[in-house]
């Protein structure tokens, strides 16, 4: 693939706007764990292949089982997902795959079983900011394979 511009470096005013999205989720109630299974789950299937490295690298890092990342894909078939879990890889895969038609009153009410209301807005916004990120590394690709786990951990102050 033809080398692209790095979005990081020439489109720092713009991207200031979604890293303050991650600086928001740093603060969320939300156990980081899920969030980054969540990112990975998203990058899975959006394609994104710098995502699903970093990902794949944090969740390991902080401990995450290779069985679990293995499976992620099919995690409706596997008995290592929490309740809590599944209704949020429900609701992020609903809300990636937009194009299968809006989100269902069933999904909302299983989602809102496991998720207060300000859990299941911040779910959302992790769940719209790593689609951004995904389609920004789509379009502008980074090296993948060289990321480091922590590299772009926020600092919550």
């Amino acid at each position: 693939m033809e080398k692209r511009l790095n979005v990081h470096q020439k489109g720092q005013v713009a991207m200031k706007a979604i890293y303050g999205l991650a600086i928001y989720l740093a603060k969320s109630p939300i156990e980081k764990s899920l969030l980054h299974l969540i990112e990975f789950r998203v990058s899975q299937i959006n394609g994104c292949a710098f995502c699903l490295d970093m990902h794949s690298k944090d969740l390991r890092a902080e401990g995450e089982s290779e069985q679990r990342l293995y499976l992620l894909s099919a995690w409706r078939e596997t008995p290592f997902y929490t309740e809590r879990e599944r209704a949020a890889l429900a609701w992020a895969e609903a809300l990636t795959k937009v194009a299968e038609g809006p989100v269902s009153d069933e999904l909302y009410q299983q989602a809102s079983k496991h998720f207060s209301e300000q859990e299941l807005i911040d779910l959302t916004m992790a769940i719209i900011t790593i689609n951004s990120y995904n389609r920004l590394n789509i379009a502008f690709p980074a090296q993948v394979g060289t990321y480091q786990p922590g590299a772009y951990k926020v600092q919550v102050s």
